[in-house]
Formats: structure tokens, sequence, C-alpha cells
């Protein structure tokens, strides 16, 4: 092979496994800061949907039924409005 391409093809390398290996710290450090930070947070105290006089019990029991199933039990209803 060329010279030339053996150089390029290894600068080439060398480039593709720095920012793979940057990237891979900015994902590991965004990581450890989000656990650093939830771990240093209190829990929220437990909020209670706020309900307009035009939404039935059922249909608010469903709401927070539905959300409760999807989120496997981490998402909170904190606001329900009529669009």
């Amino acid at each position: 092979m060329n010279p030339e391409l053996l150089q390029s093809l290894s600068v080439l390398a060398v480039g593709m496994i720095t920012v793979f290996s940057i990237l891979g710290l900015v994902v590991l450090t965004g990581q450890t800061l989000i656990r650093i930070v939830n771990r240093m947070t209190p829990d929220p105290a437990p909020a209670t949907p706020a309900v307009k006089s035009a939404i039935s019990k059922g249909k608010l029991t469903a709401i927070v039924a539905t959300v409760d199933i999807v989120t496997e039990g981490k998402g909170k209803i904190t606001k329900i409005e009529k669009i």
C-alpha cells in the first residue's frame, strides 16, 4: 500500500478512537452527576393531582392508573388541563 494511505488510515483510526473515548467519558460523567444529584436532593412530597371540576373521579382514577403503569411508578401527575 501507499505510505500516504497508511498514514491517513492510522490518523483516521486514532481520531475515531479519541472521539469515541471522549464521548464515553461525557456519558459516564453525566450519568455519575445525575446519580449524585438524585441522592443528595430530598424526595419531593407526594403531590396530589390538580383536578378541575370537569374531570370525574372515574376518569381521574383511570388517568392516574395509566400513568402509573406506563411509567412503572416513576411518573407523577402534577397538572391536568383540557386542551
